[in-house]
């Protein structure tokens, strides 16, 4: 967009007048510049300090134990280079986690290093999974994977399952 400067042009002309009185403008004269004015008053000034920003925390905390068994199940798998987490719309309760393995960093995704574990957390799943630890319990009857969400509401009696 163009930006007209004419009020220092018309001064200038307006000094030229007094000078010699037998001068008489034909028509106003404008010239244009690209710059905005902020742009044109900021020329001189010196830019002003950015402050420090808080470092973000991350959306998903992995324990000891589940970075452990996650990263055995990286090893035994070719190409792999972490997991994606996801939220699907199923079971007794509302939602529930998805795990799969990725070979390479999906667009868009967030990304949590942690513990020398990689996973990759799903745009849609972000608003669900912030907050979450990621846990592997193993017990007499099962070894699983358990997410202590503060976010969920309520949980299905198999704890399978989550409403927001």
């Amino acid at each position: 967009m163009l930006y007209s400067r004419t009020r220092t042009l018309t001064h200038s002309l307006l000094r030229y007048r007094t000078s010699f009185p037998s001068f008489k403008p034909v028509a106003p004269v404008r010239f244009y510049s690209t710059e905005t004015p902020s742009e044109l008053h900021s020329i001189n000034e010196t830019p002003k300090p950015t402050r420090a920003r808080r470092p973000v925390k991350a959306p998903l905390t992995i324990t000891e134990s589940a970075a452990q068994h996650l990263q055995t199940l990286l090893s035994k798998k070719d190409n792999a280079i972490g997991i994606k987490l996801g939220v699907k719309r199923r079971g007794c309760n509302g939602y529930s986690y998805t795990m799969d393995y990725t070979v390479e960093k999906p667009k868009f995704f967030e990304e949590v290093s942690e513990r020398g574990v990689s996973v990759f957390i799903e745009p849609k799943a972000l608003m669900y999974v912030v907050g979450t630890t990621m846990d592997y319990v193993e017990d007499e009857l099962s070894a699983e994977f358990v997410f202590k969400n503060p976010n969920a509401k309520g949980t299905c009696g198999c704890g399978e399952s989550f409403n927001v």
